[in-house]
């Protein structure tokens, strides 16, 4: 079973998208393709209940710390059980994120991200982590965008650039009391964020508590224009002082206009620069705010309810793809998980051209518990379709079991 560091579990091929690929096999009879698409039907069905039991639990442990609830909770929770249910949701968003294929950024990781400067579609931003009184961040799809950047000069001229990003971004965030957060945050809530696209580089400018920092290049620029003023100011100022006998007394009407001009033109331009740093922060502002409105995809209980579809869906795309590769595919004394793995994720190649490496024990898991293979030794068989629509029918009929006799 091959083992690979630069790929991921995640299949990106939507679930029908699967099951309408497979049915195009011609490994697959023709007079069997309605009752393997009612297999997939049923396989969905199962793991759709099963995860909104999930999505129920999860909504109850999150909804006393939502900052968008609109329902009130009929007891409010104490100090210690707030702590306790924030720890505890941290627990349950940290499995999510792993069923539905998402790497987590460790400490060490974020800090890279944050001391490593700025793309060029990006804004470097100042991160106080003491802002945060806990935060786990989780990416998945590392791979590449092209986007459009103009010639620093001429304009209108353009070209594409290839940038390197995490296609999905993730944020769990508990902040404290800190002047850098508004005072109408609620600081007990917790906040989920999910972006797309977010260069590694860039990873600040979604975190709150930050503080634009401006590119180098800008200060120097505004730094030298307003020094070079004040020394100019300062220097015409002495000259009219010395030129006119010493003393301001001894200046007379036309020796005091003669020094408040020059004053009149360092305030003047004082303020020709205060205002030229107001309206550039603002234009790096809009940048920010029109990137994180482009790129982001879901907030607070919407990241849950996404998170859970997606890791849903995946499930079901590899017990489908394990039981088909192995129903199949597999010689009549079966494979074993190594065996099975490499399969799958040739087919995929070889078919799709995604190179993706296939979490194999959690499939044959999901396949075992459905009771639709069997194991001999280190090899997995798979069960006839027949038997498998009808071990999986069973399994949904007696989810609910309600007689009044």
């Amino acid at each position: 079973m091959a083992e690979y560091a630069d790929r991921e579990h995640y299949i990106p091929l939507r679930k029908s998208d699967l099951v309408a690929l497979i049915c195009r096999d011609k490994q697959l009879p023709r007079d069997q393709v309605n009752d393997f698409k009612q297999f997939c039907t049923l396989i969905s069905a199962v793991f759709h209940f099963e995860y909104l039991q999930r999505l129920e639990a999860l909504k109850d442990r999150y909804a006393p710390l939502d900052p968008d609830s609109e329902t009130q909770p009929l007891q409010d929770p104490g100090k210690e059980d707030r702590t306790r249910r924030v720890d505890a949701l941290f627990d349950d968003f940290c499995k999510l994120m792993e069923r539905a294929n998402f790497k987590r950024l460790t400490k060490d990781d974020i800090q890279a991200a944050v001391e490593g400067g700025a793309s060029d579609w990006g804004i470097n931003m100042y991160v106080d982590f003491k802002v945060f009184e806990r935060i786990e961040m989780f990416v998945r799809g590392e791979g590449q965008t092209v986007r459009i950047k103009r010639h620093p000069i001429f304009r209108w001229r353009k070209k594409e650039v290839k940038l390197d990003v995490y296609h999905r971004l993730a944020i769990a965030v508990k902040l404290r009391k800190h002047k850098r957060i508004p005072e109408h945050v609620d600081t007990d809530d917790v906040f989920f964020k999910l972006f797309k696209d977010i260069p590694p580089l860039d990873i600040e400018m979604v975190l709150p508590g930050t503080t634009i920092m401006m590119p180098r290049m800008v200060k120097y620029k505004m730094s030298g224009s307003f020094l070079g003023t004040i020394g100019y100011g300062l220097f015409k100022i002495w000259a009219t002082i010395v030129g006119a006998a010493a003393t301001i007394a001894n200046l007379g009407v036309a020796g005091l206009v003669a020094l408040l001009g020059p004053l009149g033109v360092l305030g003047g331009y004082g303020y020709k620069q205060w205002y030229s740093y107001q309206v550039t922060r603002q234009a790096y502002s809009k940048l920010l705010i029109e990137s994180l409105y482009y790129q982001t995809l879901d907030n607070n209980g919407g990241v849950l309810t996404r998170i859970l579809d997606e890791a849903e869906e995946q499930e079901c795309r590899e017990a489908i793809l394990a039981y088909y590769c192995l129903w199949r595919y597999a010689p009549p004394q079966g494979w074993t998980a190594e065996q099975l793995d490499d399969y799958v994720e040739m087919e995929l190649e070889a078919k799709l051209g995604m190179k993706i490496d296939f979490e194999i024990d959690d499939a044959l898991a999901k396949l075992e518990k459905l009771e639709i293979v069997t194991r001999q030794g280190d090899k997995y068989r798979a069960v006839s379709l027949d038997r498998a629509l009808e071990r999986i029918d069973y399994r949904w009929d007696n989810y609910f079991q309600y007689n009044k006799a």
